[in-house]
């Protein structure tokens, strides 16, 4: 039986943990954008490995300093966290096989099922996957059309 002593302890080893594995993550990114022979695509991946190392290491830090007994996850549905990382690592090997858009709906259809909480009507419906369509091809067009982005 946990004591409140020990899921304290627990949930502070799992964030110490969780925030380690991220600034590590964004040191080993860091490290491989050295390995780009174009400048420009060093650009995004540097500035998301800096945001996430310095983001990882304050929340490493507020840990440390004042630890809180609360649990990282909170409440909530379980397999509603794994249906969005189960279809977002989809959408990610998905990708370079069947493009950007077939995979950011899979993408965008996880997260939807995963974050619907009310119950789904005609309306809903027409709104939530017309938006997303519209979305998708938004940023589809953003990326090859206007910033000349290869894309899958």
């Amino acid at each position: 039986m946990n004591t409140p002593s020990s899921s304290k302890s627990q949930s502070q080893i799992g964030s110490v943990i969780v925030s380690a594995f991220f600034v590590l993550a964004g040191i080993i990114t860091l490290y491989d954008t050295t390995g780009y022979s174009d400048r420009d695509s060093q650009v995004f991946p540097r500035a998301v490995a800096i945001i996430l190392i310095i983001t990882a290491a304050i929340a490493l830090v507020r840990e440390f300093l004042k630890p809180t007994d609360e649990g990282g996850f909170g409440s909530g549905i379980w397999w509603r966290r794994c249906l969005l990382i189960i279809t977002m690592l989809l959408a990610c090997f998905a990708m370079p096989m069947v493009g950007f858009l077939p995979a950011g709906a899979i993408a965008f259809a996880g997260g939807l099922i995963a974050a619907m909480h009310d119950n789904w009507t005609k309306s809903n419906f027409v709104l939530y996957w017309g938006s997303g369509a519209v979305i998708m091809v938004a940023f589809y067009s953003l990326f090859k059309f206007l910033l000349h982005v290869p894309l899958p």
